[in-house]
């Protein structure tokens, strides 16, 4: 067998069927680096064709295999979308300076400091988040103004009539 196949090849399960932990140079499946980021997989395949960093090696019947340092893209990627807010456009453009400026490139701005490295681990089941400025969020702040305002009308009222 090739040793440049080694990689690709899954882990015995043991005896009860779990599979052992993958080392961290594994490859990953899609749907391994899907549960890590916590993204659907058709998320990733769309990433893949807005980020064309993300290079993962494909295989026969077009089955993914993630790099490692694609998976920390992709986690950069996640982090700057989900939780900076950034838009796919701004995401780009910011990975394409991060990567102008490691390779020493001088666009008359400083260079942006690289995302610190973050380590994998499980993420708990959350509510996804949404950027921010949705509609659905401005119509949430504006309800919870207006109530807001119909409390301060009230307090005013039983100040007055106390005081």
């Amino acid at each position: 067998m090739s040793e440049a196949l080694l990689p690709l090849m899954l882990p015995a399960a043991d005896s009860t069927g779990a599979r052992a932990q993958k080392s961290i140079s594994a490859f990953r499946t899609i749907s391994e680096v899907a549960e890590e980021l916590d993204v659907a997989q058709h998320v990733l395949r769309f990433w893949e064709s807005k980020f064309t960093q993300v290079r993962p090696l494909k295989r026969g019947g077009g089955r993914r295999y993630y790099r490692p340092e694609d998976v920390d893209l992709l986690r950069q990627i996640r982090s700057l979308l989900y939780d900076e807010g950034y838009t796919i456009k701004g995401a780009q453009k910011l990975l394409r300076a991060r990567r102008s400026s490691a390779r020493g490139g001088t666009g008359g701005e400083p260079p942006i400091p690289a995302l610190p490295p973050t380590i994998a681990a499980p993420r708990p089941p959350a509510v996804r988040s949404r950027p921010p400025g949705t509609a659905e969020t401005r119509l949430a702040l504006t309800a919870l103004r207006d109530e807001l305002l119909e409390l301060k009308e009230l307090m005013a009222k039983v100040r007055a009539e106390l005081g």
